[in-house]
């Protein structure tokens, strides 16, 4: 099936645009409950891959736990709390932010950059929203000896066992390597592999790399995301989900029973991402007051509400 509307834009009562996308919803034993447009077709799950990628760090030996083991699946928006936890992360590994090969970039949450541009701060590594990750990426290298010059190589060892952890975890091969915003290899999935990838995550017994973030994600939300993010506010508000957002519309979230969603908006945008997400969750039977916050994103006129991007599922 092509791609459908998954979301629709309504200023005054007049439907004057719309989001399509392709979403897929798995009940606990993994069987469909729910499914839109082309959930089997591969996609780039850009920063949504980042928990199944975290697992493979710990797997191939990386010692964190908690906040930072939260900071290396994140896709954080730069606030002082994550620019340190970064650089605790490379501390550990006798390295520092001149080793990340992040390209430089200014805090992606709108308060966070104005604050840090007005205090003089400019484009950084170490600001950019993945440094999380490649920190924890350069300490597994050193935990293996391996070379860091070329940590962001789709040959690198460290690269080549990240992709075997996503695959093994998604339950399917992945068809294409792109390359992600930051540099780093970027695994295509089907949003069923992604979906089932996360349930694994959210599923997964203690003493296991996968229950490691499913903690870490669902104790430090503040970390995956940041103060003002809605997928921290979304992880805050439904006991037990594991979940990530991701660039280009791309949403992934699954509950301890192994109910799972993943979605992707065609044309990247994000307003109707958490709505789309919100129902989806619904529709597997899950109640929170935080879906009743971002089920709908307001549109305004004249700086009041006059509309919304409502999902239609």
């Amino acid at each position: 099936m092509p791609s459908v509307l998954l979301a629709e834009v309504v200023r005054s009562g007049f439907v004057e645009g719309g989001h399509r996308g392709s979403l897929v919803a798995l009940a606990a034993d993994g069987s469909r409950l729910l499914e839109r447009g082309e959930p089997d077709a591969p996609v780039f799950p850009r920063s949504s891959n980042k928990p199944l990628q975290a697992v493979g760090l710990l797997e191939l030996g990386l010692d964190l736990d908690g906040e930072l083991l939260a900071l290396a699946a994140a896709s954080h928006s730069g606030e002082s709390f994550h620019l340190d936890g970064v650089r605790r992360v490379l501390a550990s590994a006798g390295l520092d932010e001149t080793d990340l090969q992040t390209p430089p970039d200014l805090p992606v949450d709108e308060v966070e950059k104005l604050a840090y541009v007005a205090a003089g701060g400019t484009t950084s590594p170490l600001v950019m929203n993945c440094s999380g990750k490649h920190a924890a990426m350069l300490a597994t290298c050193v935990v293996n000896g391996w070379p860091i010059d070329s940590y962001r190589d789709p040959g690198h060892p460290l690269q080549q066992s990240l992709r075997a952890t996503v695959e093994r975890l998604a339950g399917e091969k992945s068809p294409v390597v792109g390359v992600d915003g930051c540099g780093a290899p970027l695994f295509a999935l089907s949003l069923t592999g992604l979906a089932r990838a996360f349930a694994a995550v959210a599923t997964a017994p203690a003493g296991t790399a996968e229950h490691r973030v499913a903690a870490a994600i669902r104790r430090h939300p503040e970390w995956l995301g940041g103060t003002r993010r809605d997928v921290t506010a979304l992880v805050a508000g439904v006991p037990g989900l594991v979940a990530k957002d991701g660039a280009e519309g791309v949403y992934a979230a699954a509950l301890p029973d192994g109910r799972a969603v993943a979605l992707k908006i065609d044309d990247g945008g994000q307003r109707a991402r958490p709505p789309v997400m919100a129902a989806a969750l619904r529709a597997l039977g899950v109640e929170a007051a935080v879906l009743d916050d971002q089920e709908t994103a307001a549109l305004l006129g004249g700086g009041v509400p006059v509309g919304a991007v409502r999902p239609v599922l």
